[in-house]
């Protein structure tokens, strides 16, 4: 196949990548910001809302059933092979379960909408495990790059519709309709496996019992990465790098309503301008990793996020001022892809080549543990401190991360890039 653009879109697997890329990002928004706006519109408490934090941990812990998926028959659809029929299985109870969470009142029974988005959760997990897989096998490694970034757009267009655009939805239709229409965007990804072409690869060769595959999945890639110099530093590190931002993040959407804004403004500017702003930042971030080097920009992008959250700050001083809400939103969404950018390059080049996917998928999901679990703690930070200091907190949160980082690149540079296999 040629290398120019224009026969790559023609090629059916990047269009079903960037379908399935929108169908993973639906559910992310619906338990994460969104839910949230709709706690708080409900009177739900600081702290309450805070817990939502622990949704997530689904999508921290995949790599524990991982294996069923990768190794067990799909329970329907059989006929669409190993990779699809499980998506097709996945993706219709995933919309039930949506539509379901729209359903609930969680102004009168807040653990039975947590309980659903939960269910919602570990379903969008298991679908990201099946993508991720088909994503790998379904393309020849040098069209993994290209790929990837179908997949990526089509993440992101679904976060904003199931962000800012079910905000908009809510604001006109109320939030069951919200909830319903994103359950019904979960046909794109459900009309794309029908249509994509199953991984011809043949499954990996894997012990015959559950044991010896877990092993294999699990145990061996851990126990390489454990066979590394401070290998406890570079855990410590990637787990508190995102502390700062996941302790303010998830106290993004009370914040904004405590200061007066509305649904349609946190839409417009949080969402919409804040996604661009976030793309903008990774180009940046990717150009100045090529530019400088992996360690030099993980200073500088770490040091960036960091201040960041003084914007944050800013706003709870400024109050209800949309401009400042623009310019706090552009530059915490602008230095968020920045560091995106360099810490993802740097976890890249930690992985081993004899296990880059399984290894980067166990580290990036035990790195999120503390995040889901540290972060569940910052409503009532919230309401004991107050917002500026609160977001005060945030930033220096961020400070034991950096002092780890610069120990790290100067004791265990990140290694040169890896190169690409010729053939």
């Amino acid at each position: 196949m040629s290398d120019s653009a224009l026969p790559r879109w023609r090629d059916r697997r990047f269009l079903v990548l960037l379908a399935l890329g929108f169908s993973a990002g639906l559910p992310l928004p619906l338990t994460a910001f969104t839910l949230r706006q709709w706690f708080s519109e409900s009177g739900v408490s600081l702290g309450a809302i805070g817990l939502t934090a622990l949704i997530g941990l689904a999508y921290s812990l995949k790599f524990l059933w991982a294996p069923v998926l990768d190794h067990a028959a799909p329970p329907l659809f059989r006929a669409l092979g190993r990779r699809r029929g499980w998506l097709a299985s996945i993706q219709p109870v995933l919309a039930l379960a949506i539509l379901a969470l729209g359903l609930t009142n969680p102004g009168a029974d807040a653990a039975v909408t947590v309980a659903v988005a939960v269910a919602v959760a570990f379903l969008s997990a298991s679908q990201d495990i099946v993508i991720d897989a088909y994503r790998i096998e379904v393309l020849e490694e040098r069209e993994q790059g290209y790929g990837l970034a179908c997949y990526v757009w089509g993440y992101r267009a679904a976060l904003l519709a199931a962000g800012g655009g079910a905000l908009a939805m809510a604001e006109f239709g109320g939030w069951s309709f919200a909830f319903a229409a994103c359950a019904a965007m979960v046909g794109v990804g459900f009309a794309a496996v029908l249509a994509a072409p199953e991984p011809g690869r043949a499954p990996p060769e894997a012990p015959p019992d559950w044991a010896g595959r877990l092993r294999v999945a699990i145990v061996e890639p851990f126990a390489d990465f454990l066979r590394r110099r401070y290998w406890f530093a570079i855990l410590a590190f990637v787990a508190l790098f995102k502390l700062g931002e996941a302790l303010a993040g998830i106290m993004t959407a009370p914040f904004y309503r405590e200061l007066g804004f509305s649904r349609l403004e946190v839409a417009s500017v949080s969402s919409v301008f804040g996604l661009f702003a976030t793309l903008l930042g990774a180009l940046a971030g990717g150009w100045l990793v090529a530019r400088i080097g992996t360690g030099r920009a993980l200073v500088l992008t770490g040091i960036t996020q960091m201040l960041s959250n003084l914007m944050y700050v800013a706003l709870a001083h400024a109050g209800h001022d949309i401009r400042m809400l623009f310019a706090q939103v552009g530059v915490e969404n602008f230095t968020d892809g920045l560091a995106d950018a360099a810490f993802v390059t740097y976890l890249s080049a930690l992985t081993s080549r004899s296990f880059t996917a399984t290894q980067y998928a166990l580290l990036s999901s035990l790195a999120a543990v503390p995040l889901r679990t540290l972060g569940a703690s910052s409503g009532w930070l919230a309401e004991m401190l107050g917002w500026p200091n609160f977001f005060l907190l945030t930033t220096a949160a961020a400070l034991p991360a950096m002092g780890i980082m610069l120990w790290l690149l100067k004791n265990l540079p990140p290694p040169p890039p890896k190169e690409t296999p010729s053939g």
